[in-house]
């Protein structure tokens, strides 16, 4: 199997069985066992690449374990250390890993619950792990930016220096992308007066800086928005794929949506308007494209003709792991088909242009 193959083959798997794990151990032999031998590729049953439970004392520390500990060329390379599927991650979790790298040659240290895996090295200080780490992958929502450097890390391609080169801006791009979010959501008085001071002629108050905080985030909702459409135009015509490298901003979009609706509890996220712009870009042939709407509620998201509840050409139901899309027949009940990402819309665009057909 390709790579990205068997990354989607786990990725199902934790989807399937996630909700059924219950401990630690099982996380380990369910997850994180196939993740090491079918992932990276190293040989789970040989103790020459891969020791579990590894053990190397650390001053007054003794007999402590590490999860495992990948060889290669009779050295440690990789330590990695687990927590049940589920249970969050944070730092302080990795006080062993902190410990075993120091005294080891291990450049690479990875936690991990079997969903997400953070993993670290030590840009700030010679043989002592960060306390960010450069690279996240959550198997539940692959970042396309992220697999060239996982692959890095395989035992066919791994080369410890080139992970290490490219780990510093790795760390910091992911930092930048986090600040931009942080931005989109809730700009502060800096990245608002950058704006305002380009815009504005006159002194920049309290009021004018409150008032352009709004605006500057409208904006930015509004630029994604369209970048999002101008893709979404431009693979339907053949030039290029759709890209999904803004997922960073989803938070904000949603937060952004709610605001505007006045539905606090309604999050109206990427995946949702890029959905939207799909079955917008499938139905335009046998519509006015400006007569596609979407209402977005708790329980889905509804496209609409003429912004008529009485008129819906189909509902996405995209809260939740699993995604399906909601068809209608001629007497309006919705049929729900599984689909894994918002490309397999367009795999339904006879049944939306049969909708259409429906209500003209």
């Amino acid at each position: 199997m390709e790579f990205v193959e068997r990354l989607n083959a786990l990725s199902a798997k934790i989807r399937q069985q996630g909700p059924a794990i219950q401990t630690e151990e099982a996380t380990k032999i369910a997850f994180v066992m196939p993740f090491i031998n079918s992932v990276l590729g190293y040989d789970v049953f040989d103790p020459s690449e891969v020791t579990p439970e590894y053990v190397c004392d650390v001053g007054t520390k003794k007999g402590e374990k590490i999860d495992y500990a990948i060889m290669k060329n009779g050295e440690i390379q990789i330590l990695i250390e687990c927590k049940k599927i589920g249970e969050p991650l944070h730092i302080n979790h990795a006080s062993q890993l902190f410990r075993y790298f120091h005294v080891t040659s291990a450049r690479i240290s990875i936690l991990t619950n079997g969903q997400v895996y953070r993993f670290f090295t030590d840009l700030d200080a010679p043989n002592k792990m960060d306390e960010k780490p450069f690279l996240e992958l959550d198997l539940l929502d692959l970042d396309e930016h992220v697999l060239p450097e996982l692959q890095k890390l395989t035992k066919s391609a791994f080369d410890v220096d080139s992970i290490i080169s490219a780990a510093g801006e790795l760390k910091y791009v992911s930092q930048i992308k986090k600040e931009i979010a942080s931005q989109f959501s809730q700009p502060n008085d800096d990245f608002v007066k950058f704006f305002a001071n380009r815009v504005y002629d006159g002194i920049i108050t309290q009021k004018v800086r409150d008032q352009f905080a709004a605006l500057t985030r409208k904006a930015l909702v509004q630029f994604l928005g369209d970048q999002i459409n101008d893709r979404l135009k431009s693979a339907m015509s053949g030039a290029i794929q759709p890209s999904y490298a803004l997922s960073v901003v989803e938070t904000s979009i949603a937060a952004e949506s709610a605001e505007e609706s006045g539905e606090d509890r309604v999050q109206t996220t990427l995946d949702e308007l890029e959905g939207f712009h799909v079955v917008k870009a499938i139905v335009r042939a046998v519509v006015d494209a400006k007569r596609i709407v979407h209402r977005d509620t708790q329980s889905y998201f509804g496209v609409l003709l003429d912004d008529n509840n009485r008129k819906p050409i189909c509902r996405l139901h995209f809260n939740r792991s699993q995604k399906y899309i909601g068809i209608f027949d001629a007497e309006k009940n919705e049929t729900r088909h599984p689909i894994s990402s918002v490309d397999d819309i367009y795999g339904f665009a006879d049944q939306l242009k049969g909708t259409i057909s429906l209500y003209e």
